[in-house]
């Protein structure tokens, strides 16, 4: 009863319990380039993030619908004999699982791997924790909490002693891009052998990765880091610093684009100073250099220092609220936007996918389904 009408993933069915964001977001994502998702949801709640507003568009909350386009919604209640039937039905003949329940959760309906390996041994079946499924299984997945204690707010913030969290669900945004990957490399792996395998994906590790070069010195060589504001640990100027109207960002990566900037800013005699030669000297002088570049910076707006600038190699350009961001993609031919029609008919603009392909680019051919729109359908392919 496949529905997916093209794409890299079509014909591939991907049973998704998952909820929330991490699980959902890939899901999506595979949903976008032509597998058939399902969407198992409890059949009076739903998806947590159902009820996840203001802000909502269409009646329904603007959080669900970020993720979950292109998907079909079957509710099912897994204590009930019947739809747990229909569930394990639906897994025999699924090609991928999501789940992100607590570990040990999907065990307690005969679901957990061990034991769907014994009825579909070529099943990919993911598993996304907060913790890991060993000592850390009890512990509550929540991304503020994974960036709290896996360190990301030890460095991001305006001040040391000043913590903040990243402006989004940035933990399990990258949990679900790390899950997408894992999940389509044991694809691959199942196309080659026949054999499926478990994906195990874990907020905490994928931030540890994601932190990279400030995971890497710390591993590498036992620095660790604290909050520096804007600025960055390793390359100098390359911060928020304040134009004539608004912050403007200047990301310097280089000797040469440093000497640009001097020249756009009329002060060729810094790229001269001995402590600003090279970018190890600009690192160990930042807050010198920091005032110099604000006070020559305070002669223009950003957008005139940006249209003076950029044009002579140096990265730099406007702190955008989302709608200039928008804005600033829609120009540059970048389409971000994905239209679907809504329920009423009306449009929905949901965010693109932002997966370029020549041959078979991502589609949207689906809203983000209401809670249980497909169930009868679904319930009668799987009973046939």
């Amino acid at each position: 009863m496949s529905t997916a009408s093209g794409g890299p993933l079509a014909g591939v069915l991907v049973a998704d319990f998952g909820r929330v964001l991490a699980a959902p977001y890939a899901t999506m994502l595979l949903a976008d380039l032509g597998a058939d998702v399902i969407k198992v949801e409890h059949p009076v709640t739903g998806d947590d993030t159902r009820a996840w507003g203001p802000p909502h568009a269409q009646g329904e909350a603007t959080y669900f619908l970020s993720v979950n386009r292109n998907k079909r919604s079957l509710a099912l209640d897994l204590r009930d004999e019947r739809d747990l039937r229909t569930a394990t039905e639906l897994v025999r003949r699924a090609d991928v699982l999501f789940e992100n329940f607590r570990p040990g959760t999907m065990d307690k309906y005969g679901l957990g791997h061990d034991r769907v390996r014994e009825f579909n041994p070529g099943l990919v079946y993911c598993s996304v924790t907060g913790f890991g499924a060993g000592a850390g299984a009890a512990l509550p997945g929540y991304d503020l909490l994974v960036q709290a204690v896996g360190g990301l707010m030890s460095v991001t913030g305006p001040a040391p002693g000043q913590p903040v969290k990243a402006g989004a669900a940035l933990v399990d945004v990258l949990t679900g891009l790390h899950a997408t990957i894992g999940v389509l490399a044991a694809l691959r792996h199942r196309e080659a052998t026949g054999e499926g395998q478990h994906v195990e994906v874990d907020l905490l590790s994928c931030l540890l990765s994601s932190l990279v070069n400030q995971s890497g010195g710390y591993t590498l060589a036992g620095q660790v880091p604290g909050i520096l504001g804007n600025r960055h640990p390793s390359i100098a100027p390359y911060e928020v610093l304040p134009a004539k109207d608004r912050p403007l960002v200047v990301a310097v990566g280089n000797d040469r684009q440093f000497r640009a900037l001097c020249q756009g800013l009329d002060a060729p005699h810094l790229a001269d100073d001995p402590r600003f030669a090279t970018n190890t000297d600009r690192v160990a002088h930042v807050d010198e250099l920091a005032p110099l570049l604000r006070e020559s910076l305070s002669a223009r707006t950003a957008a005139e220092w940006s249209d003076r600038l950029t044009p002579l190699g140096v990265p730099c350009g406007p702190v955008n609220d989302l709608a200039q961001a928008f804005d600033l993609a829609e120009r540059l031919g970048l389409g971000p936007r994905a239209t679907v029609t809504g329920p009423d008919g009306a449009p929905m603009d949901l965010v693109a996918n932002p997966i370029g392909l020549s041959g078979s680019p991502p589609r949207y051919e689906r809203r983000p389904p209401r809670l249980g729109e497909h169930t009868e359908d679904i319930r009668a392919w799987l009973d046939s």
